[in-house]
């Protein structure tokens, strides 16, 4: 019997799953979007319940266009959307509280306050990370404070909590009745609260962060065989569990030291593997296991972006300057160049490499000239400049200089971005044949756990190039569009004065 693997992928605006066979191809997908909530300005939550309800949607939808049933599934994987924060109850299941997506900004007295003693890099060498909003060990001390008897409920005993992953894994594997509390080494090291060191729990950030060590899950490889599904995936094995932008790197088979691939999605997220070096950044960039097989933690450098796929659905929703995301490359390729304006959209703070929460969006350069085509064009522009801003960090950080660089996710299909990344960074873009990586990377790693892969190289086999992009412009014309987009960055800085 020919048998297939899934993969669910949990994103920050849709669920999706879909089914692989040995040779990467995709035989089956099935994605449903969830509700976007937006309490107050900064705060973003998804219901957690929509969220597991839509999986379970996708996984029997996904089958169907497959045409094939859960005895012909060898295991199945996740791949989520990463630090987004929940705590739900052991009992019933039920979410105390809306989760708290990775965007939200609500934590920012939190972050003063910890970084009053140390500055935003008190605790980089223990995780990897600066002190920021977007991970999760501080959202988890905001919903332990702020949400009525979660502390006492918590060290009580009565509540789990963790990433999205978490939270799916558990209810995959039973729920209320067994369901097994665990997540990977790679969700694990976007909480604040994972030593790199020991890849464990570390001691000191839980008692910082306020988080009792019984609410969170054991931390697991990405590959292994956790447990076996029940329900609509009864008798397949869970088998590998990564981070949305550590499964891409898997996904885009990015398994020596030195090679990159970038996720274009609501944000971008640029990983270089660094292999068995633990690189601590001096410049913005965060140190993070890119993936663990069986004992080996293979470490890499990330680019975290916070806006890039999400500024054209802003552009969509809020402006209405566009009807679908699709439109947003029309509408730029009908103006020659950006006629000198600029979209800088912080709109929760700047991410990577320069990690200010006071900084807020901008559009600078407008004049008479300029019109919605102009500003579409500066939209997309915008994707790639702040992937020119990680790519400098990266070649400081790691002495590696960026030869070319492997590009996936939703963007990927917009062929003037594409071309414009490789004119800004000077290398050229290389699309794969499967453009989505995050939900391959998911599966890869619960093939490999259960032997329907047996090595990297049959993974590596199945990479193929669909298209590359060579660099059109000169180099002198790349400078001066890079320090014009480096003069607005500086005009989104110190807007926000309580951040």
């Amino acid at each position: 019997m020919t048998t297939y693997i899934a993969a669910i992928d949990q994103g920050t605006t849709s669920t999706r799953c879909m089914i692989f066979d040995q040779r990467g191809a995709v035989c089956g997908v099935d994605q449903r979007e969830h509700q976007q909530i937006f309490p107050r300005p900064g705060w973003v939550e998804h219901d957690p319940s929509e969220i597991w309800q839509r999986t379970q949607e996708v996984i029997a939808g996904a089958m169907q266009q497959a045409g094939i049933t859960r005895a012909e599934l060898a295991a199945v994987g996740i791949t989520n959307q990463r630090e987004t924060t929940v705590i739900w109850e052991k009992r019933s299941g039920q979410a105390i509280h809306n989760a708290l997506v990775w965007q939200d900004t609500r934590t920012s007295s939190i972050i003063r306050e910890l970084a009053q003693d140390g500055g935003t890099d008190r605790f980089r060498e223990q995780v990897g990370l600066p002190l920021a909003t977007y991970f999760s060990g501080p959202k988890l001390r905001w919903l332990l404070d702020h949400v009525e008897g979660a502390r006492q409920r918590a060290e009580a005993g009565e509540l789990l909590a963790g990433t999205i992953d978490s939270y799916l894994a558990w209810w995959l594997t039973g729920g209320p009745n067994g369901g097994l509390h665990i997540t990977d080494v790679t969700n694990a090291s976007r909480t604040m609260l994972m030593n790199l060191a020991t890849c464990e729990w570390d001691a000191e950030m839980l008692d910082v962060m306020g988080v009792p060590r019984a609410l969170l899950p054991e931390i697991r490889p990405s590959s292994q065989r956790y447990a076996m599904c029940v329900d609509g995936l009864a008798g397949v094995p869970l088998a590998g569990m990564l981070g949305d932008q550590q499964a891409a790197t898997v996904g885009q088979v990015c398994f020596e030291p030195g090679t990159a691939k970038n996720t274009y999605g609501t944000g971008n997220f640029l990983v270089l593997n660094t292999g068995d070096r633990l690189v601590q950044s001096q410049h913005g960039l965060l140190t993070t296991p890119a993936y663990q097989l069986d004992d080996k933690v293979t470490w890499g450098l990330e680019g975290s972006i916070a806006v890039t796929g999400s500024l054209v659905q802003w552009l969509r929703d809020n402006l209405g300057l566009i009807s679908s995301a699709s439109e947003i490359e029309t509408l730029a390729a009908s103006v020659a160049d950006c006629g000198d304006v600029y979209f800088v959209p912080a709109f929760s703070g700047l991410f990577a490499p320069h990690w200010r929460a006071d900084a807020r969006g901008v559009i600078v350069g407008l004049t008479r000239y300029a019109n919605r085509g102009h500003i579409a064009r500066a939209a997309l522009e915008a994707t790639a400049f702040q992937t020119r801003e990680v790519v400098d960090a990266m070649a400081q950080d790691s002495g590696v200089a960026l030869k070319s660089l492997r590009v996936d996710g939703g963007m990927v299909a917009n062929e003037l971005l594409m071309q414009f990344q490789a004119d800004i960074l000077g290398v050229p873009v290389i699309r794969p044949v499967v453009a989505e990586t995050t939900a391959l990377g998911a599966a890869y790693a619960a093939g490999l756990a259960v032997g329907y892969w047996s090595t990297l190289d049959e993974l590596r086999t199945n990479w193929q190039a669909d298209r590359t992009w060579e660099p059109q412009m000169s180099q002198d014309e790349r400078d001066s569009r890079f320090a014009r987009w480096s003069q607005a960055v500086s005009r989104t800085l110190d807007w926000e004065q309580d951040a």
